[in-house]
């Protein structure tokens, strides 16, 4: 789709959540399929800020916040193991996966996102957490994701101890909040066009040219 300039991309989202991953890869797809020219920036949301550092069972997580049954937790992740299979991503639910608390992960995408990186080690975060079912409150293992997308170790664990990014990931949070984004994904085209949830390709595409009609008529 041809438009004057790259589309504005925002994407509000936390390495935890599997919509967002959905989300994200059909959004991507769509913009393939469509050969749109994009500009993409990730910014943070914590689906659980007070979570402590040990994390707590996924599955009781789950039904103790939402109120859902094991029956129903069950039913979800099998729905949603299916869509990341559409979308080329692997999701291995196990009973004893836990729940994170993600500030630290938030902060490092902040700095990558100063590296040029943050995409990069977005999907590093997401294979991490929902493939290979590692801890993303820890902090070793958040440097060692870091490194394996090129970026230096040492430095990634200097700005996990010396918190230099907290206050930045909790300004962008609060701003955030304060536009009534209070689930993820949320996704903002041009800074004034909001998307929820993991939509699907087809919608993304007619979103996406949707974009390019109310461009044209704007002139």
């Amino acid at each position: 789709m041809n438009t004057s300039s790259p589309l504005k991309i925002d994407i509000i989202s936390d390495v935890v959540c599997p919509w967002c991953v959905v989300g994200y890869r059909q959004l991507l797809q769509a913009l393939n399929v469509t050969n749109t020219a994009y500009e993409l920036t990730w910014h943070p949301f914590e689906l659980n800020p007070d979570m402590g550092p040990e994390g707590q069972n996924l599955r009781e997580h789950i039904m103790e916040k939402y109120g859902t049954t094991a029956e129903e937790s069950e039913k979800t992740r099998n729905h949603i193991t299916k869509m990341g299979k559409e979308v080329g991503f692997d999701f291995a639910f196990r009973d004893d996966m836990r729940m994170y608390n993600t500030f630290d992960a938030h902060q490092l995408l902040h700095w990558a996102g100063e590296e040029g990186k943050a995409n990069d080690l977005k999907q590093a975060f997401f294979a991490t957490y929902f493939t290979d079912q590692k801890n993303l409150s820890d902090r070793d293992v958040l440097a060692d994701v870091a490194a394996s997308v090129g970026l230096e170790k040492v430095e990634a664990l200097k700005v996990l101890k010396d918190q230099r990014f907290a206050q930045n990931v909790r300004q962008l949070e609060n701003f955030w909040h304060e536009q009534g984004i209070l689930s993820v994904p949320a996704i903002v085209f041009k800074s004034k066009h909001l998307v929820s949830g993991a939509q699907g390709i087809e919608n993304y595409i007619a979103i996406l040219q949707q974009l390019v009609d109310l461009e044209s008529a704007e002139g």
